[in-house]
């Protein structure tokens, strides 16, 4: 395959101040491997990132959701050839800290991300270690963007490790929590109700059958949709998963808990956001709080579950842009038009 010197990137000078540029093609480190993009997901990470929030350090070519083609590989890469689909796992971790060391790598103090920390996927080429490559067969290229948030829904799993039959509330109709909702049921049998406004993402959920019950949401006023859930269940629920990333919600969730139940907070939160959940709740009703922020080695695990069929993800994401409609899909995003967008290059 042809590899040009130079490519077309969306790149970010700073918070909120973007442009189309033409930058020089990604060099390959021995280890790496040359993806020409065919698409990268948009997720809500994006808009934090847009806003100069999350871990983003700028100059920046965003996209941490990579899919397409072996362009090229290092001299020492083994086991890929060119024109192979790929996915890749958007992280980089040193090996050598603290926690590295300790086998928690996805606390590694030199933790980089493509997309995040260094230039990712909203580009015609990034280069990733032959490591977090990863081949894929049956998803399409747009379906595959999935991949990411759902190596991440693994890891919330591993996190959560569910008991069999337990019962779930999922806050939250979004891309990563309707996977997470599937997982859920097949992996711990559970019992997930999923708790989301009236409209496209809780339509989708029920399409995908993500969960067992449904609560529909008012968006004007759902107060009574709320009472109504507590009193349907008057002992709480096993775990509760709050993936909307509204902080009101999240300081609500810890009271749909059962008496030594699980709260995850999975949602991703303005670095100003804060709670207030009383102590003595905690404390008496031995409520483990659980974080799941991203993910460590868990694509190969995502892979089969969707690109098996196993996890169904066609129609998630349903807004899709070239790389110079960038301001017409971050609106998609923000007005919620979008319920998951993806950026494609011929």
């Amino acid at each position: 395959m042809a590899v040009p010197k130079t490519m077309r990137a969306l790149q970010y000078s700073k918070p909120e101040h973007y442009g189309l540029v033409e930058v020089p093609v990604p060099e390959l480190r021995e280890n790496d491997i040359l993806i020409k993009v065919k698409a990268c997901g948009v997720c809500g990470t994006d808009l934090h990132i847009h806003e100069g929030e999350f871990i983003a350090q700028f100059p920046l070519i965003p996209g941490h959701e990579t899919v397409g083609v072996v362009a090229a590989v290092g001299p020492k890469v083994k086991g890929f050839e060119v024109g192979e689909r790929v996915v890749a796992d958007n992280s980089e971790l040193c090996g050598t800290c603290f926690y590295c060391r300790r086998g928690d790598e996805l606390f590694c103090e030199n933790f980089q991300a493509h997309g995040v920390t260094m230039n990712g996927g909203f580009a015609e080429y990034c280069a990733y270690p032959a490591g977090r490559v990863f081949k894929i067969k049956n998803l399409s290229d747009v379906d595959a963007t999935l991949l990411e948030p759902a190596s991440c829904a693994a890891h919330g799993l591993d996190k959560i490790a569910p008991k069999m039959g337990s019962s779930v509330l999922i806050f939250g109709a979004g891309p990563t929590g309707l996977v997470l909702a599937q997982m859920l049921r097949q992996c711990g049998g559970c019992h997930v109700v999923v708790a989301a406004p009236q409209g496209l993402k809780m339509d989708l959920a029920k399409n995908l059958g993500a969960g067992d019950v449904y609560v529909e949401l008012s968006r004007q006023d759902p107060q009574a949709q709320f009472d109504k859930l507590k009193a349907e269940n008057p002992y709480g629920f096993d775990i509760v998963i709050e993936a909307t990333g509204n902080v009101k919600i999240l300081e609500d969730s810890i009271n749909y808990v059962r008496r030594g139940g699980k709260l995850v907070v999975y949602g991703v939160y303005s670095s100003k956001d804060r709670v207030s959940w009383p102590p003595s709740k905690i404390f008496g009703d031995e409520i483990t709080i659980i974080g799941s922020f991203s993910e460590t080695y868990k694509f190969p695990a995502a892979i089969d579950y969707l690109d098996s069929g196993k996890v169904k993800v066609n129609g998630i994401v349903n807004k899709v842009f070239k790389i110079d409609q960038w301001a017409e899909c971050l609106e998609s995003m923000r007005n919620k038009s979008a319920i998951k967008a993806a950026i494609t290059f011929d």
